[in-house]
């Protein structure tokens, strides 16, 4: 369930408990008191009674919660990170009776947006594990330099980021196709998979507008669907979507400046 869902099932279990009239809880029921916890508690013990109320109160209030993976303390003070369904995110307070579904913590010394960052990690894939198999390699000078791009054929902002690709030198492109938007990318990406050179047939169309010669009877397209469910898998929902060989995930077309900052970067951490 993601967060916007996750908000509508809050919204309709609201409504659901007025309408049905449920009665409130007695005061204090069910709610874990901090501060009557005995002095001589460990605070692990303070964080496991914490995690069971939160995990109980949102069990029985949320419709079809998914399982909670993992309670943790969030970087305010009395709030809780809930990680859920891999990769999902919420907030609650100590008790589970209030939640924050969409939003972010930002951290306004530096002005960092720590939900943002928190979630590069759990979606950070290890470049190793691609299944580099599936993709059109383009090498560019030496190549010693490796990038990964999912792409759709049809996304303009994957025919601009492709333009500022053309122009690095010593990169190595392992080029994803990743037809999202509709059966013509399908169709293309395809024709550009089964054709000769796929490399040549890729850029021809993104750089020129050379469409590709439809893709001839019997070719294995198995690779494009083994790459649209690595893209559900890895929660890949837009394009371009760039991963560097330290593991950092970019959404978007990446300016030229930040792809070499990011691609220097990489090369370090390699």
């Amino acid at each position: 369930m993601t967060a916007p869902r996750l908000a509508a099932a809050l919204l309709f279990a609201v409504s659901a408990a007025a309408c049905g009239g449920a009665s409130a809880p007695k005061e204090g029921a069910g709610k874990p008191d901090a501060q009557a916890a005995p002095a001589g508690a460990s605070r692990a013990a303070a964080d496991a009674t914490v995690q069971a109320a939160i995990r109980k109160a949102l069990a029985e209030r949320i419709p079809n919660m998914p399982p909670i993976d993992e309670i943790r303390p969030a970087p305010i003070a009395g709030l809780y990170e809930v990680r859920y369904a891999g990769t999902e995110l919420l907030y609650a307070d100590a008790t589970g009776d209030h939640v924050i579904v969409q939003g972010s913590i930002i951290e306004t010394k530096t002005r960092t947006d720590l939900t943002e960052q928190r979630m590069e990690k759990l979606l950070a894939i290890d470049f190793k594990q691609l299944p580099l198999k599936d993709a059109i390699v383009i090498r560019q000078g030496a190549g010693t330099r490796k990038l990964a791009v999912f792409v759709d054929p049809n996304c303009g902002y994957c025919k601009r980021f492709e333009r500022d690709l053309a122009a690095v030198k010593d990169l190595t492109v392992y080029t994803f196709l990743l037809p999202i938007l509709g059966p013509d990318s399908t169709a293309k990406s395809q024709a550009i998979w089964c054709a000769k050179d796929g490399a040549k047939a890729w850029r021809a169309w993104m750089l020129d507008g050379v469409v590709p010669e439809p893709a001839r009877a019997g070719c294995d397209t198995g690779a494009i669907e083994r790459t649209l469910a690595f893209g559900r898998k890895h929660r890949i929902n837009g394009t371009p979507a760039v991963l560097f060989e330290d593991g950092t995930r970019k959404p978007g077309a990446l300016p030229g400046e930040v792809l070499e900052k990011l691609l220097a970067q990489a090369s370090r951490k390699s």
